[in-house]
């Protein structure tokens, strides 16, 4: 009975009594087949475009029987395909690391199907005698585990847009030295997310502040708005004056007073003319003084222009011997205030009785202040009162005059 051979790797299967005399070499030739398939290398070369059919012969070395298949240097500018023999259950191991363009290659049995080259690399697969079958990690198996990843085995090229995700980072793990300059951008801050407690001393400068609808320059007299964080949001130069008082002199009365531009404020001394003294008795007895015109300060707000007419009390007459002496008259700013003169004094009485003094002077304004005769800044003089006439001889038989009245009128107009 003759011999016949495997159907996969078509080593010679020899019956008993055959071959006598060279059954060693024929052994000798199987174990070489063996040795092919189990740990053989052979280089062959694709033609650009063309079949490249790899072969199997019974009982001889072949170069589809081997397991390792390298492919020639070449450029594979058109469709090519390298096949393998029907009807062969094997493994193999392409090696296509020298190949250019090698996703124009494709590997498969003569009759059925294979796989395409993706790249320029070794390539593992199986051929289950009717088609070649790709063995990689996506057709295999099983997973992959951190014990077969090796330490920085996973390259930044590996790791694929937005894969990694905020769950698969640890907590604490980002630190300063990981993340590139101008990396944090407006946007990938949270709303308030930035605290207090995370903005270092002296960090926030003129530069980080926003502007605000307060235009930069220098304000007088001016009106400003502060929220409640202590920003500036509005300012203007105010209508009304916010300097130092400035003294108007007012020369003639009756008169006018008018404001200044830019001022909003008046301080106002003022007084009422004095009374007269009475005049002598009849039996030599003094008349009395005159009352003093009241003195006072009011101050008064305005919005400019202001005019209104004053006019300043006169000082009131003494009487003659056996009269009265005369009332003070009133100084007052229409509108304002008017602050009346003092009564004039009384005549010396029959019997030897003293003529009593005049009252003094009343302010028609709740507003205003009294100064008393003790602390009188400006025009100690101003509205006092006229003595009575004096008893005895020599002396004057009439009273005196008072003191005429005055304002003094101050104005925010100063700087």
């Amino acid at each position: 009975m003759a011999s016949s051979f495997s159907s996969d790797l078509k080593l010679e299967l020899m019956v008993t009594g055959e071959n006598a005399g060279t059954w060693g070499d024929k052994t000798n030739t199987n174990l070489n087949l063996v040795q092919q398939a189990v740990a053989g290398f052979e280089q062959v070369t694709l033609s650009s475009g063309g079949t490249l059919a790899l072969v199997m012969s019974d009982g001889a070395l072949s170069n589809a029987r081997n397991l390792v298949i390298k492919f020639a240097t070449a450029t594979i500018a058109a469709s090519t395909v390298c096949t393998i023999p029907d009807s062969i259950e094997k493994f193999y191991i392409f090696d296509a690391t020298g190949l250019t363009n090698p996703s124009n290659l494709t590997i498969k049995t003569a009759s059925g199907s294979g796989f395409t080259l993706d790249a320029a690399k070794i390539y593992a697969a199986y051929s289950d005698g009717t088609n070649l079958n790709e063995v990689s990690l996506d057709t295999l198996g099983g997973t992959v585990a951190a014990a077969q990843i090796a330490d920085s085995a996973v390259t930044t090229a590996k790791i694929a847009d937005d894969a990694v995700t905020s769950a698969k980072i640890a907590d604490d793990a980002v630190v300063a030295a990981a993340i590139a300059d101008d990396a944090v951008t407006t946007a990938a801050i949270a709303d308030d997310a930035i605290t207090t407690a995370l903005i270092a001393d002296d960090a926030v400068g003129a530069d980080q502040l926003a502007n605000t609808s307060v235009t930069a320059g220098s304000y007088t007299s001016s009106s400003i708005t502060v929220d409640a964080q202590g920003r500036l949001t509005a300012a203007s130069s105010g209508t009304g004056g916010g300097g130092a008082f400035e003294p108007k002199t007012l020369t003639s009365s009756p008169g006018t007073l008018s404001s200044t531009s830019g001022a909003s404020y008046f301080g106002i001394y003022a007084a009422g003319g004095g009374g007269g003294g009475g005049g002598r008795g009849p039996d030599t007895t003094s008349g009395g003084s005159g009352g003093s015109g009241f003195y006072g300060y009011i101050g008064h707000p305005f919005t400019h222009p202001f005019s209104q007419p004053f006019s300043i009390g006169s000082a009131g007459s003494g009487g003659p011997q056996g009269g009265n002496g005369s009332a003070g008259g009133a100084t007052s700013l229409a509108n304002v205030f008017n602050f009346n003169g003092g009564n004039g004094g009384n005549k010396g009485q029959p019997g030897s009785v003293p003529g009593s003094s005049g009252n003094s002077g009343t302010s028609g304004n709740p507003s205003a202040v009294s100064i008393g005769s003790n602390f009188r800044p400006i025009g100690n003089n101003f509205g006092n009162s006229g003595p009575g006439g004096n008893s005895g001889n020599p002396g004057p038989n009439t009273g005196s005059n008072g003191n005429s009245g005055f304002i003094a009128v101050f104005e925010n107009t100063g700087v």
